[in-house]
């Protein structure tokens, strides 16, 4: 599927993993549509760098957690772009708490960010823009558990539920896949030590990077013929916690 000159909607793609996705999707020749919530200075300079690749980028805010911002969100974003192929369900929100913390109020807002803007907008893409990809971000930690992010965890494995129900009910004319990453990234407040600790332990033994994850994606917005499916890019992690 020849990429260039569509264009791409991602979430949260001002910083991070959303960033290493905009800048790959913009080498394949796409235009693209730059979330973001309060980082309007980095979404401006994305931007900027996109543009340098000679395709067109549009910063575009919205708070994932107003259900009037997500029902608007691939208007708007159509409103600047004209049109859109891809839908990358990037941001999400990434707080710490466990079984005997955890409440409702957290699972809830999770929820709203993770799995239910993800879903709003994979419908509104389908009705909008007619046929295309949706690529969901996972985390390769729905296999196993993880305990010390509870709400987190619940709201990406009803992802993976959303990416599957999806794909059958969006089917023939959009594509519904996912990518599962493992340790690429240090989470907040740590450094590329942590990550080097943790990624010791997965199978390769050795952590992943951005762009193996913006790999993945790049394979997916082009596939014609996968539906339904998660790319796990997390080292084998996966295979142990399926086991644990």
């Amino acid at each position: 599927m020849e990429l260039s000159g569509q264009t791409a909607l991602i979430t949260g793609a001002a910083r991070r993993i959303g960033r290493a996705l905009a800048l790959a999707l913009a080498d394949q020749g796409m235009n693209v549509v730059v979330h973001h919530r309060h980082s309007a200075a980095d979404a401006e300079r994305l931007c900027a760098e996109i543009a340098e690749r000679g395709v067109r980028a549009w910063p575009v805010s919205a708070d994932l957690d107003d259900l009037n911002a997500v029902s608007t969100l691939v208007d708007r974003a159509m409103t600047r772009a004209g049109s859109l192929f891809v839908l990358v369900n990037n941001a999400s929100r990434f707080a710490p708490d466990d079984i005997d913390k955890v409440t409702f109020d957290a699972i809830a807002e999770n929820v709203r960010i993770n799995a239910w803007a993800p879903l709003a907008l994979s419908r509104a893409f389908a009705i909008r823009a007619g046929k295309g990809r949706i690529i969901n971000l996972l985390d390769s930690k729905i296999a196993g558990g993880d305990s010390s992010h509870v709400s987190y965890l619940l709201s990406k494995q009803m992802l993976a539920a959303i990416t599957r129900m999806t794909a059958l009910e969006l089917a023939p004319h959009v594509t519904v896949n996912a990518v599962a990453p493992g340790v690429i990234l240090p989470p907040a407040g740590e450094d590329d030590a942590y990550i080097e600790r943790l990624g010791a332990g997965v199978p390769l033994r050795r952590h992943g990077t951005t762009q193996d994850i913006a790999d993945a994606v790049v394979f997916l917005a082009r596939s014609e013929f996968v539906t339904g499916q998660t790319i796990w890019v997390d080292g084998g992690a996966h295979l142990t916690q399926a086991e644990a």
